[in-house]
């Protein structure tokens, strides 16, 4: 297993008493991130996480205090990993973020991403969102060489209690990956037990900034060790090998402290 060389450097923890109070603050971190990668590079890149944790910070996003300060026309939403379901599926993670967040805020429809799943072998999904990624961000770019991985300025991550992140499990061989941006998982693992598409630790691992958000004393164990003893966490825990080229942030409430 190929660890990052990077373990040693410490992430900036950031504990709140509440997820409500962690959303909430979440919510302007993402605000003002945007504002700046606008400001600098006239874009904003997100890739959001599923689960039921972010759904709390994607309501607040679609409040009107961050709505109107977001910069929606210049933002385009992608999805770190997906669940190989309808997009209208109670476990689908774009219609977590469809109906919390995109349906009620301005974005527009030709800024979002999402994986295409129904109908899709999960191999071919996988293909077909590295596909549009690699079209996308050469097009952004505006450089005919291609590129060995994206840049997004932001990916949001959650962490299971088995020290996953995203659709990467411990044990699977798609951790090893080193060329590929996507990824289909068997998933037989996952709750729920269902194959899905992720982004791998390379396109992870070169994001501008990369923020968890974790909630919840039965993930304080892993988390934790991931904090204080890097190194074996990563022979165990997906989530500890997340060492991004920026900024790593763990917005946590009190349950992991």
């Amino acid at each position: 297993m190929e660890i990052p060389d990077n373990l040693t450097m410490k992430p900036e923890i950031r504990s709140y008493p509440t997820l409500l109070d962690l959303s909430k603050a979440a919510a302007e971190f993402i605000v003002e991130l945007a504002e700046t990668a606008v400001e600098d590079r006239t874009i904003f890149t997100l890739a959001l996480s599923g689960g039921s944790t972010p759904r709390l910070l994607y309501e607040y996003l679609a409040k009107e205090e961050f709505a109107r300060r977001m910069p929606w026309e210049h933002t385009h939403v992608f999805w770190g990993d997906e669940r190989c379901v309808s997009p209208d599926h109670p476990d689908s993670n774009f219609a977590l973020a469809f109906e919390s967040l995109i349906s009620k805020a301005p974005v527009p429809s030709e800024n979002v991403h999402r994986v295409p799943t129904e109908g899709e072998l999960p191999k071919t999904a996988a293909r077909e969102y590295e596909r549009s990624l690699r079209e996308f961000f050469q097009d952004a770019a505006r450089d005919r060489m291609p590129m060995a991985f994206p840049a997004f300025d932001l990916i949001l991550l959650g962490l299971g209690k088995d020290g996953h992140t995203a659709s990467l499990f411990p044990g699977e061989p798609v951790l090893e990956e080193k060329t590929r941006w996507v990824v289909a998982v068997a998933g037989t693992s996952a709750s729920p037990a269902v194959p899905r598409v992720t982004l791998t630790f390379p396109v992870i691992n070169q994001a501008r900034c990369v923020l968890f958000l974790a909630s919840g004393s039965d993930k304080r164990d892993v988390f934790q060790e991931i904090l204080n003893s890097p190194e074996s966490a990563a022979q165990q825990y997906p989530a500890a090998r997340v060492r991004p080229s920026g900024s790593l942030l763990w917005f946590i409430d009190e349950g992991l402290v």
